[in-house]
């Protein structure tokens, strides 16, 4: 007898941990959906960065690629724009990271079933 209601009390358990899984599962789908939304929204991005450099405090697009640095010359206009782009690239790579994070989540989840 005391077997059978200790058998009965886990499956409850079990029942209510399955419910909470998918309730949180199907809150991280929708997350990626809206991290998803909002990574195609992000318009054009460029990975570097907008510095200042010199005595005449000018500015300019830097970018390492190949061990090599990289400088363009930034007028007030392009400067914005070019703010604008690397703004979106690590905001990117913010939304990538969050991505990453619920996948692994998501494929443990889908494992432990």
């Amino acid at each position: 007898m005391l077997y059978s209601i200790a058998l009965k009390s886990k499956n409850v358990n079990n029942e209510r941990r399955k419910n909470m899984d998918k309730q949180q599962i199907l809150k991280m789908k929708r997350r990626m959906k809206t991290l998803q939304k909002k990574m195609g929204g992000l318009g054009p991005v460029m990975r570097g960065s907008v510095v200042v450099l010199g005595k005449k405090q000018q500015t300019f697009f830097s970018l390492n690629k190949d061990k090599k640095t990289r400088l363009i010359y930034l007028d007030k206009q392009r400067e914005a724009i070019a703010r604008e782009y690397s703004d979106n690239y690590k905001t990117l790579l913010d939304i990538i990271d969050e991505m990453t994070l619920l996948n692994m989540e998501l494929l443990r989840k889908s494992y432990d079933e």
